[in-house]
C-alpha cells in the first residue's frame, strides 16, 4: 500500500464497518452528497480524474465495493455474499456512518448495478442516479443469450467455482489489462494513467478479490438476475431522476441503452454519449465530469 501513489490528495479515508466486513471509503468537499461507484475491474481510483472537481460542489464519497480494492472481500458460494442487493447495504451502512441519509449517486459498471438495485430497493434514498456504461442485468443476460459473443466474460467468470478463479490466477495482470484495452476506444491502456493502473493492480493479484470478482458475476448470472425479474414483473421502478451516460462503444447494440432503460426501470430517464469506450471517467473525464455537474 505504501508503493501506491495517493491520486487523492485533501481526501479524508475512512475504513468503515459493516456485515461485509470493513469497508474502505475516501470524502471530501461540501455540499449536497454525492456517491461515486467503480466498476470492474477497478477500485475507487478510477475517480481520480473527476472527483476532486466535484468535491468543489459537493460533498464526494467514494468507496471500494466489497472484494475490491481496499474493502474487505467475504469468503462466498455461489454469488451469496456478492449480490448487488447486499452490496447496496453496504452503501447505506457506509453513508450513514459518514452523516448521509440521502443522497445523490453516480455509479460505472459493477457500481452502476449496485446503485440501480439500491435505487430499486431503497426508493428514499436516492435523490439522482447517473449510471454509465450499462444496461439492466435483466436485459444483459438477454443480449448474452441471443449472441453468445456479446459480454463472453459475463458467463466465463460465472463459472462454477474453482474454474474462472484457478484460469485468473495464472496471469491476472494478462486477463485483466487485457479487458481494460479491449473495451477502451484506443484498445490499449494508453487512457489509464499508470499509478492509477498500479492501484489495480496491487488489488486484482490477491486471490481473495479473484474469487470475489467471480462470485460477484456468479450473483449476477442468479440472484441479480431474479431481483430484476422480479421488479420487472412488478412493474418496479426507479423514482429519483435518472441519466444514463454510455460511451460509443454501445452504439453498437441493437437498442440505444436509455431507449432500454426507459422501457424498463427508468421511464422518465435523459441520456448522454461520449465519444469514448467503456471507462468514461479515465478516457474523457471532462465530458464525463461536465454531463455529472449538469444533471447532478
Amino acid at each position: 500500500m505504501s508503493d501506491l501513489n495517493d491520486l487523492f490528495p485533501g481526501f479524508d479515508s475512512h475504513w468503515i464497518d459493516t456485515k461485509a466486513g470493513k469497508i474502505f471509503a475516501r470524502s471530501h468537499g461540501s455540499g449536497p452528497p454525492l456517491l461515486l461507484l467503480h466498476g470492474f475491474p477497478q477500485t475507487n481510483v478510477m475517480w481520480h480524474r473527476i472527483a476532486p472537481a466535484l468535491a468543489q460542489t459537493f460533498s464526494v464519497v467514494l468507496m471500494d465495493l466489497r472484494g475490491y480494492g481496499w474493502s474487505s472481500a467475504p469468503r462466498s458460494r455461489s454469488g451469496e455474499a456478492y449480490s448487488k442487493r447486499a452490496m447496496g447495504e453496504d452503501v447505506v451502512t457506509v453513508m450513514e456512518a459518514l452523516g448521509h441519509v440521502r443522497f445523490r449517486a453516480a455509479g460505472h459498471d459493477r457500481g452502476a448495478r449496485v446503485a440501480y438495485r439500491l435505487a430499486l430497493d431503497h426508493p428514499g434514498r436516492i435523490e439522482r442516479l447517473a449510471l454509465l456504461d450499462i444496461m439492466p442485468t435483466v436485459e444483459q443476460w438477454k443480449v448474452i443469450r441471443a449472441d453468445a459473443g456479446v459480454s463472453a466474460h459475463w458467463p466465463w467468470l460465472a463459472r462454477a467455482e474453482p474454474l474462472p478463479e484457478n484460469d485468473i490466477a495464472r496471469g491476472p495482470d494478462a486477463y485483466f489489462e487485457g479487458l481494460l484495452s479491449v473495451w477502451s476506444k484506443a484498445k490499449s491502456l494508453r487512457a489509464f494513467d499508470a499509478r492509477a493502473a498500479a492501484h489495480y493492480r496491487a488489488a486484482w493479484g490477491d486471490p481473495t478479490r479473484i474469487h470475489a470478482f467471480c462470485e460477484d458475476y456468479r450473483a449476477g448470472a442468479t440472484l441479480d438476475l431474479a431481483a430484476d425479474e422480479a421488479d420487472i414483473a412488478a412493474k418496479k421502478i426507479i423514482s429519483a431522476p435518472v441519466k444514463i451516460i454510455s460511451g460509443t462503444a454501445y452504439l453498437t447494440q441493437a437498442e440505444a441503452l436509455l431507449t432500454i432503460w426507459r422501457r424498463t426501470f427508468a421511464p422518465g430517464a435523459v441520456g448522454a454519449t461520449i465519444d469514448c469506450g467503456h471507462f468514461l471517467a479515465e478516457e474523457a473525464g471532462d465530458a464525463t465530469l461536465a454531463e455529472l455537474l449538469s444533471f447532478m
